[in-house]
């Protein structure tokens, strides 16, 4: 692999702007190669001497003193250092050739003024993050002192004498003192410090977040129990792998600038056959870019913290928690994903072909049939097509490098690639068509229809797998991404009982596209409660308390979104969240009437529907650009886009957005009440259903790009993790202490 395409495979995405443009040198030395080749004759630049130089180069290959000794005997640039007033440095090359030479080599002084220009800028970055993980790594250390001190209290509380208990932390650097009074010494000083601290509350939960509404919850005191305990233990266990990753990032990011200069400078002197690499190179590495050994003494030490004080020493344990294996794609699922894809194919033309042969859409015992079933298939039609949508986005994030696990927050290794996605979606429609096929070729057929009972119960069946393989608690069909999906689920449902993340209001803004997925849930309900299948057919429709949670399902993703636009707002203080709860609720109301309007009809209500729903609409279609997507803005360098940009082709955003307009207003069909010969109402639904999801499905890349740019701006690329210790003490207390976690500790 091409170094080019290695380091931008190995770039930390939100750090992408702080990593050596080395596409940008590359197009200099591309310039520098068409000059010298239009101009052969250029001093020092002949064929003839090329050809020395190499028979000469390739004569001392072997002779790493000689060329050293060459360089600095005939240098070709001078590097001058600037010491600035905050103690970093700024390098400057100059370079030294002759008058005729300077003349027709403008180019290579911009090469150097531009290499300058980035050994300067990854030098303050790398010097900034390390200066970052210094003062974490004090804090952490505060952290663990006073989970150790924790452990003691708890320890002596479980009727252990005191006396017996020898200290967790530093244990090994009392050597082979045995003096029973000096350990309790210790211990004492280690309780000290729970005296000056208390447990943080973020409220992240239902029940404390209903404790801290009714009580202050700022004065927390420690309750000293083992449940208090384990909770202090994941929590600092979390962010310790956290801060890990981030010094491994860190580590990553010196070695591939190192080797990008490195890789730049042989290229240099390959077209210009001017000896500077070992020059600038000896300078690159004398940089905090080069010789800074922080990160790497810092990770040693780190290491030995967290294996001896959260893994009891087992160190193959603790690395694969610090080092979590990258996912590997399997060649088993793209093999199945075809396999099925072509099954979901073949049964959908199968399908089809049926109602055509049997003129299903002509009879009208048929007819009505088909408007019967059809809610309880149309269900898998939009969670497939949903599916789908999102293996398209999670293609599309990859190829134009979205970080989606870490702006999710999916645990390392455990993210879904879009082949997983596809294979899954695949599967299902498999399942669903399949029983569709025998559900219709049974009822059609009159040699079968002692079967008509058993097969009624397909539709119910399927789904009751699918419930049971979402909620399964076995370690099969990606558990961790099943229990995540549960997990935000449920943080909607509960909305704003719990703090509010990114992935919890993308997933409820995911359900809002699904209302007439939720309403075929809905009917699964009340046509398998409602007796025998002939009392079916009409029984839901007129039904009152079907009715009432018509409205209600319609209304329950968008009341989510509201109430957690309110927690935000009052946790964020963001008049921002207040808007757009207000535009959630504007579009409650608009929901209400629409849905008003479609069971009872009218001309007040088709009047007071169209108003309230094209105002939602405005507003929506207003929000998804300027706010989700951050485009049209006025001041962009990219006329009513954004400053940034990650699709090249800027056409794309312009079709997004008339697209999004475009789909925003089909919204309004149920009011418009669209009729097209030879399609049923209940169809009519179902196709603007999906261009509600493909709606969706465009909304999503372009909210997560805003989002991923958003971090790149601000170089967050990694979770702020809570800590659970704060001190009561303001002054900061590692004024005195060297910042650095001890192997002790």
């Amino acid at each position: 692999m091409k170094f080019g395409k290695n380091l931008k495979k190995h770039k930390v995405p939100e750090w992408t702007e702080a990593y050596v443009d080395y596409n940008g040198l590359k197009k200099i030395l591309q310039e520098i190669r068409n000059f010298r080749r239009n101009k052969p004759n250029t001093v020092g630049d002949s064929p003839k001497r090329l050809s020395m130089f190499r028979e000469f180069s390739a004569l001392t290959r072997h002779d790493d003193n000689l060329k050293n000794q060459v360089d600095i005997e005939n240098p070709v640039i001078s590097v001058h250092t600037v010491q600035q007033e905050n103690s970093r440095k700024l390098y400057n090359t100059k370079l030294l050739l002759s008058p005729e030479e300077g003349e027709s080599e403008e180019n290579e002084r911009i090469f150097f003024e531009k290499l300058d220009n980035e050994l300067n800028k990854t030098n303050d970055f790398y010097k900034d993050k390390v200066e970052e993980v210094m003062k974490e790594a004090a804090l952490l250390k505060r952290q663990l002192e006073a989970l150790v001190a924790l452990r003691i209290k708890v320890t002596n509380q479980s009727c252990v004498a005191p006396s017996k208990i020898k200290s967790p932390v530093r244990s090994d650097t009392v050597d082979t003192v045995t003096d029973q009074e000096n350990i309790d010494e210790q211990n004492r000083s280690h309780i000290d410090i729970l005296d000056r601290i208390k447990i943080s509350k973020t409220f992240d939960s239902p029940i404390s977040t209903i404790k801290g509404v009714l009580k202050d919850s700022r004065g927390n005191g420690l309750s000293y129990n083992k449940e208090e305990l384990k909770e202090v233990e994941e929590k600092l266990k979390v962010a310790f792998v956290e801060f890990y990753q981030k010094l491994s990032h860190l580590k990553s990011y010196s070695f591939m600038n190192l080797s990008a200069f490195l890789k730049i400078l042989k290229k240099y002197e390959k077209i210009t056959s001017r000896r500077v690499a070992s020059l600038y190179m000896k300078i690159v590495d004398n940089s905090y870019l080069g010789s800074s050994d922080e990160v790497i003494s810092l990770m040693e030490r780190v290491e030995a913290v967290f294996i001896k004080n959260f893994l009891n020493s087992n160190r193959r344990e603790g690395m694969k928690l610090l080092r979590p294996k990258q996912k590997i794609e399997k060649h088993r699922v793209t093999f199945l994903s075809g396999f099925f894809s072509g099954c979901s194919i073949s049964l959908l033309v199968a399908v089809i072909l049926l109602i055509e042969d049997r003129k299903l859409m002509h009879k009208k015992g048929a007819t009505s049939y088909m408007y019967t079933i059809f809610p309880l298939y149309s269900f898998y039609t939009y969670i497939v097509l949903h599916m789908l949508v999102y293996a398209a986005n999670i293609y599309f994030w990859r190829r134009y490098k979205i970080n989606y696990p870490f702006i999710f927050g999916f645990k390392q290794g455990t993210e879904l690639g879009y082949r997983d996605i596809f294979l899954l979606s695949n599967c299902l429609a498999v399942a669903a068509l399949a029983t569709f096929l025998v559900h219709l070729h049974v009822k059609m057929d009159s040699k079968s229809q002692h079967y008509e009972t058993y097969v009624e119960l397909l539709p119910l069946g399927l789904i009751i797998v699918l419930v049971a393989i979402t909620f399964c608690p076995f370690n099969i069909i990606y558990r961790s991404s099943r229990f995540f999906l549960i997990k935000c689920g449920l943080r909607c449902v509960c909305a704003p009982l719990y703090k509010v993340t990114l992935p919890d209001f993308f997933l409820a803004d995911q359900f809002t596209s699904q209302v007439q997925a939720i309403r075929s849930f809905e009917y699964y309900i009340c046509f398998y409660g409602g007796g025998k299948f002939s009392r079916r057919l009409s029984n839901c429709n007129s039904h009152d308390v079907y009715n009432v949670f018509y409205f209600v399902v319609a209304v329950i993703p968008y009341w989510f979104r509201f109430l957690q636009c309110v927690r935000r707002l009052l946790e964020e203080r963001d008049i921002a969240h207040a808007y757009n709860g207000l535009r959630y609720f504007g579009t409650v109301v608009a929901v209400v009437i629409r849905t008003a309007y479609e069971l009872r009809k009218g001309t007040l209500w088709k009047v007071l529907a169209l108003v309230s729903s094209v105002i939602a609409t405005i507003a929506n279609t207003y929000w998804d650009i300027f706010v989700d997507w951050g485009l049209l803005q006025r001041k962009s360098k990219n006329p009513f886009l954004r400053d940034k940009l990650l699709v090249s082709h800027k056409n794309v955003y312009f079709a997004a957005m008339v697209l999004d307009v475009v789909l925003r207003f089909a919204w309004l069909q149920v009011v418009l009440t669209f009729d097209v010969h030879s399609l049923q109402g209940k169809t009519i639904a179902t196709i603007f259903s999906c261009l509600e999801i493909l709606r969706r499905g465009l909304w999503n890349f372009f909210r997560l790009e805003n989002e991923h740019l958003n971090n790149v701006g601000k170089y967050r690329a990694f979770k702020s993790m809570p800590l659970p210790f704060t001190y009561y003490d303001n002054e900061d207390d590692d004024d005195d202490d060297d910042g650095v976690i001890d192997k002790d500790d």
